[in-house]
């Protein structure tokens, strides 16, 4: 448990949390929306610090991330808790965890703690240059909400020259990201829809501090990357497609990847009876991305994809081939081997 670094104290013993866009104001004993954020004696808690709930080795490519450091490995953690609950979530055991156990109708597991696993910021580096990992993401759930272990360990992780990448729904405060874009060196965000009611009714978000967040992420030249996952019948329409298309292309260059992803009820934690999303959607928006002007549009979740690869913007030609989480590089130093068009990748 850390004290919170962004938040204000109130009246009566109230604190207002300023991590996030939520800014919840939060009464003494309460939690924030998060569930791991929790005013103790009128001073706001962060009782999820140091522990790791998931701690692995992936490849950059699953984050998605195609364009910084490919084909690298990296030392990827979370902690419980989030401060959305999208319907769709695929990691909702631990995003949600702390939530539901506070729930006390809901028959699960009652002591939380016993998922936890301590493990320090300096631990968690070390981990990283022991198995020459290049970069440490923050990830699987939400880093914004283990905002105080998450930059403890960049500021460690800056100093032994390791990458810190982020995997985020962009709903962090305007204090939090500036106090982290001094250590973030790659994010990718989740653009869920173009539809604050979307927002609203099944992830408990808004968009709009999404899209400004977006805006301010490329303006600071942090490597940026944007996800949309595509759900039958909720996120799939195909004008607000092209609204996020644009929206990539004019305000955040088109330079900019764009990771269209195939929705699956099997693994979601509210949508099982939804069907899988069709590669024929999948397809069209990529072509929707295509027309939009961007230069870099990835197809996820689909079998047999050649929509994973890296193409030269200029002369068409494969430069990046990916098979699964497997690549193999056909460019020269990040241009494109025949051609030599820049390719827009991060090599280090």
């Amino acid at each position: 448990m850390k004290e919170s670094y962004l938040y204000k104290k109130l009246e009566n013993k109230k604190t207002q949390c300023l991590t996030c866009a939520h800014r919840c104001v939060i009464a003494e004993n309460n939690f924030g929306i998060c569930g791991v954020r929790k005013n103790i004696g009128g001073k706001l808690y962060a009782i999820n610090y140091g522990r790791a709930v998931a701690l692995n080795i992936d490849p950059i490519e699953k984050k998605p991330l195609f364009h910084f450091l490919p084909g690298t490995l990296n030392v990827s953690f979370a902690t419980a808790g989030c401060n959305f609950r999208c319907d769709n979530c695929q990691n909702w055991q631990i995003s949600q965890g702390p939530k539901l156990v506070l729930d006390s109708d809901r028959g699960i597991e009652k002591d939380f703690s016993a998922w936890r696993e301590e493990i320090s910021p300096a631990e968690i580096v070390k981990i990283a240059k022991d198995n020459n990992c290049p970069s440490i993401a923050y990830t699987y759930t939400e880093p914004t909400i283990f905002l105080e272990y998450a930059l403890d360990t960049m500021k460690l992780a800056k100093k032994e020259r390791i990458k810190n990448v982020w995997v985020s729904n962009g709903f962090m405060s305007t204090e939090t990201l500036e106090i982290i874009a001094p250590y973030l060196d790659a994010i990718n965000v989740d653009l869920k829809s173009f539809n604050n009611k979307f927002y609203q009714k099944h992830l408990g978000g808004q968009i709009e501090p999404i899209l400004e967040n977006l805006k301010a992420i490329k303006k600071l030249g942090i490597w940026l990357e944007v996800t949309t996952l595509i759900i039958p019948t909720l996120s799939d329409d195909l004008e607000m497609l092209e609204k996020i298309a644009y929206f990539i292309s004019e305000e955040l260059g088109n330079d900019t990847p764009w990771h269209i992803s195939a929705f699956s009820g099997f693994i979601s934690w509210k949508l099982r009876d939804i069907p899988d999303t069709s590669v024929n959607i999948i397809h069209k928006a990529c072509n929707i991305g295509k027309k939009a002007g961007l230069k870099y549009v990835y197809a996820g979740n689909v079998p047999g994809n050649a929509a994973e690869n890296t193409y030269c913007p200029k002369c068409g030609e494969v430069m990046i081939k990916r098979i699964g989480y497997q690549i193999e590089r056909f460019d020269k130093n990040g241009k494109c081997g025949k051609c030599g068009e820049k390719l827009d990748i991060i090599q280090g």
